[in-house]
């Protein structure tokens, strides 16, 4: 009975499985998930290869691991540029006190900005800044640059020295509780020391002198690159070489006694800051 059983059990199967192959869907079903396996094992298969051979397209063309590029670092085009300001955190709280002498000034203005020292007086190459109050005051660096000298001048006190771009330095006298030394890079902004006082220019008070020099280490006034990028202290000297010279202007029968009256001007009003620091 139970091979009777068994056996009608397997025709009844086998009935089944002849009449669902039958169907006419059956086959190109089949035929169509097959061939939907083979294509996706296929376009896998591309795939793996191509990261293979082309590993950029996984970093990126520029992160490879291990490997170096050799383009230049990219530089972001909209990149601030620093222009001159005042060496002071404030600049609401402060004024100038004594200007930078200027041959092209009126003799008014000249003689502002002489100051008088040992019973001579000295043509001021900076601005000699003051808090309004008359206290001491942030001193702060008017770019960002390299702090190249740090010294005590026992004429100006404190000194800093920043150098920049294209060789232009500013300097900064007569200061107290000095925070930066030689080799320091600061930012724009940056504190380096309160203002203090000095033997030059004692009637200044507490105060600090102000000085941007060129590349060839000449004087130039302040006041004419405050708000101003780098690039104007090379304007400013394409603008100097351009212009005639006082001798140039003057008869020819007048160079003897122009000659007389500048060395009787030498010997009449000392030397100037700078020739009185060497």
């Amino acid at each position: 009975m139970r091979e009777e059983e068994k056996k009608r059990t397997s025709q009844n199967q086998s009935s089944k499985m002849q009449q669902f192959f039958r169907k006419r869907w059956v086959f190109p079903a089949i035929y169509l998930a097959s061939a939907a396996i083979i294509l996706t094992a296929v376009l896998w298969y591309q795939s793996l290869n191509n990261e293979v051979a082309d590993p950029g397209k996984k970093y990126g063309s520029d992160n490879l691991p291990g490997v170096v590029t050799k383009e230049e670092p990219n530089v972001p085009v909209n990149a601030t540029v620093e222009n001159f300001a005042m060496p002071v955190l404030d600049k609401d709280a402060v004024e100038i006190f004594k200007q930078f002498y200027d041959v092209d000034a009126s003799a008014e203005e000249q003689e502002a900005a002489l100051v008088f020292y040992d019973n001579t007086y000295y043509q001021s190459r900076g601005l000699d800044i003051v808090a309004k109050d008359g206290k001491e005051f942030d001193v702060v660096a008017s770019l960002s640059g390299t702090v190249t000298k740090v010294a005590k001048d026992p004429l100006f006190g404190n000194m800093v020295e920043i150098e920049h771009s294209n060789g232009v330095v500013t300097v900064y006298q007569s200061l107290s509780n000095v925070k930066v030394k030689e080799g320091d890079t600061v930012k724009q902004g940056q504190i380096l020391a309160k203002a203090g006082k000095n033997v030059f220019n004692q009637e200044a008070a507490t105060h600090v002198h102000f000085e941007v020099r060129n590349s060839e280490g000449k004087a130039l006034n302040p006041l004419e690159f405050f708000d101003k990028p780098l690039t104007s202290v090379e304007d400013s000297e394409g603008d100097t070489e351009k212009k005639p010279s006082e001798d140039e202007k003057k008869p020819a029968e007048d160079d003897e006694k122009t000659n007389d009256e500048d060395s009787n001007d030498e010997d009449s009003s000392g030397a100037s800051v700078g020739q009185a620091r060497a």
